[in-house]
């Protein structure tokens, strides 16, 4: 859950802006290297992964306030280039739903694409370093290690901004209409600090990674058994 929930018009200018170009960098460069492949096969799968990470990603896990993003399966299933885009087309959609801001869309993309594209490269490392000997352990350790690493980049973006994460949280309150006023947000802000923020976020994150993790390496296996061709193909 390495998405970040930010409303619009919290984080700095700059970093928003840094996120928008970056993302329109990569962008234009996956574009680019999926120009040669045959999409008629690939758009029915970018349709079917994306429709899975926008449920995925709006069903919250209760008992733990956790959702998966299942875009180490993206990455694993489409390839890094592909999932790339599909990472961006599903933030976009989500934003106007109020998933996170619109103008986030472009860091959450950095962040979420990151997951998929180092998912589907430790994917092949695993691959390579066990011999092929379960494409579960293989998968599952690839999304693990992802999604602790995306989970860093969030928390690197946070740090950047330098904006509190106690007001970040409290501000989604006042959009919601279920916070204080600004005394509140202003007495919350002064209580956090980031060391706070990034231990608590490593403490209670394991236990929805290794869901996560476990789930995508389950799904793996499932579609490498009926179509293995859609799990090792030769992908942008």
């Amino acid at each position: 859950m390495s998405h970040m929930h930010i409303p619009d018009g919290v984080l700095p200018v700059w970093i928003v802006t840094a996120g928008w170009i970056a993302t329109a960098i990569i962008l234009s460069f996956s574009i680019r290297r999926v120009g040669g492949i045959d999409l008629k096969r690939k758009i029915p799968l970018i349709g079917i992964i994306s429709a899975l990470m926008i449920v995925g990603m709006t069903l919250e896990i209760v008992p733990i306030a956790y959702h998966i993003n299942l875009t180490v399966l993206a990455g694993i299933v489409l390839g890094p280039a592909l999932a790339f885009i599909a990472v961006f087309i599903v933030d976009l959609l989500i934003s106007m739903f109020g998933h996170g801001g619109v103008t986030v869309v472009g860091l959450n993309t950095i962040i979420i694409g990151a997951e998929a594209v180092l998912g589907y490269y430790l994917f092949q490392l695993f691959r390579e370093v066990m011999r092929n000997k379960s494409i579960f352990w293989e998968s599952t350790l690839a999304a693990l290690l992802s999604l602790f690493l995306s989970t860093s980049i969030m928390l690197g973006v946070v740090y950047a901004s330098h904006v509190s994460p106690e007001k970040i949280e409290d501000i989604k309150h006042l959009v919601s209409g279920t916070g204080g006023g600004t005394g509140e947000m202003q007495t919350r802000e002064d209580g956090i600090n980031f060391p706070r923020f990034a231990k608590a976020v490593f403490i209670l994150c394991p236990l929805g990674w290794i869901l996560e993790s476990v789930i995508t390496g389950l799904v793996v296996k499932y579609v490498f058994r009926v179509r293995p061709d859609l799990i090792l193909p030769q992908q942008a």
